[in-house]
């Protein structure tokens, strides 16, 4: 069956001719044929040149997602090659027992995000197309995983974000198959957590710190560590187990400080490791005007911004953490910080935690720049795919 075909405007596609993944709406002079929204369409430049094969959904400004750049049927042998190159690909970057399988676009499957905790396996799907294929891509998995004797005890779908209202798709949450225990034990770095799959945020634990979070550890023994925006308490859990003196990890969120608290009594910490229910904008003041310092303070926040139109306010209010947990860092102490939107670039980002250190009279040595743990792999040409920035510094007054 031949498929509709989608003609640019001329001079039109840049981002997608230099390796990139997306189509607006902009972009597109016709689209010849017939098709319903969610079918694969073919791509052609304003020349008729062919430019690759995706899914189409008019419904939304992001028209077109690509899934290939070749004339090749999309079937299941098609996307069960997708499934075993990032299985193999993970098995060589990162440990495998929890970390994200699929990440979207990086992984050539635009839209569609699994996280594997153990045996158990949670699902985002953000877009129309990928969707009417996650049935198939689920039974991919489970067959490429089989491979290697995992079997998937049950699958969890959170395919809860406003991004799909976007795509013109109901907001689901649920299980996929049979019912199962939602409380997932895993154990990271040598931390143990309970992770609630079903009701934590997002997919219910944030894989792509794992690296970060040990790096964390060797700055730690006998220290005094703030954690900021701690949610289920993993920084502060890193610096417990490399041998703080003390923690005192921070949230805004109730029942995300409950399940930190039951992560520190899950590894023996709940003395040294304490939580606070808190708003981190109203207690760095506050502990500033109190004269406390710590020797290392994690500055983990959600994303301030998730569009162009909210940069200026995310900038406020990333200088304005910045500046004030440098203000409580011991001198020659330690400040991690990091931005996890994609829109606060490497450079904004950069640029912000600068002016901070200017306002507050610090020196900023930098130990370390990193990003997302490599299952969560950056497509170059793809920006959406880059999006979290972690620094380390020691912080110094100036002499």
């Amino acid at each position: 069956m031949s498929l509709a075909v989608v003609t640019l405007k001329k001079g039109e596609g840049r981002a997608l001719k230099s390796g990139g993944m997306w189509i607006y709406d902009n972009e597109i002079d016709t689209v010849m044929g017939n098709f319903e929204n969610g079918a694969l369409v073919d791509v052609h430049d304003f020349d008729g040149y062919f430019l690759g094969r995706g899914f189409i959904n008019t419904a939304s400004k992001l028209t077109v997602r690509m899934m290939t750049r070749r004339r090749v049927p999309i079937d299941r042998d098609f996307l069960k090659k997708r499934v075993e190159d990032a299985w193999n690909y993970r098995k060589r970057v990162t440990d495998t027992g929890c970390c994200r399988l699929i990440f979207g676009e990086a992984d050539f499957l635009p839209g569609l995000v699994v996280d594997k905790f153990g045996d158990v396996l949670v699902v985002e799907s953000l877009a129309l197309g990928i969707d009417r294929m996650k049935t198939v891509i689920l039974e991919c998995i489970r067959v490429v995983l089989g491979r290697d004797g995992i079997t998937v005890r049950g699958i969890d779908e959170r395919s809860d974000s406003k991004v799909r209202l976007n795509e013109g798709m109901e907001r689901v949450k649920g299980f996929i198959g049979e019912p199962f225990e939602t409380k997932v034990p895993i154990v990271e770095n040598g931390v143990k957590y309970m992770v609630d799959v079903e009701n934590g945020q997002k997919t219910g634990f944030f894989l792509d710190q794992k690296y970060n979070r040990l790096a964390i550890q060797r700055l730690c023994p006998g220290a005094s560590v703030l954690d900021c925006f701690t949610h289920t308490g993993s920084f502060a859990l890193n610096a417990g187990i490399a041998g703080a003196a003390h923690v005192l990890g921070v949230d805004a969120s109730e029942t995300a400080v409950a399940q930190a608290r039951e992560n520190a009594a899950l590894n023996g910490l709940d003395g040294r490791v304490e939580f606070l229910c808190a708003d981190v904008f109203d207690l760095l003041p506050k502990l500033e005007n109190e004269g406390k310092q710590f020797d290392v303070v994690i500055l983990d926040p959600p994303a301030f911004t998730k569009s162009r139109s909210s940069v200026k306010n995310a900038v406020r209010g990333y200088r304005e953490i910045n500046l004030r947990g440098m203000k409580i860092v011991k001198p020659g102490g330690y400040l991690a910080t990091c931005s996890c939107s994609h829109f606060m670039t490497y450079e904004l980002f950069t640029q912000t935690i600068h002016q901070a250190a200017r306002n507050v009279h610090k020196r900023l040595r930098q130990v370390e720049f990193r990003t997302q743990a490599p299952d969560h792999p950056i497509l170059w040409a793809a920006d959406e795919s880059y999006y979290l920035k972690f620094y380390i510094f020691q912080v110094c007054d100036e002499y």
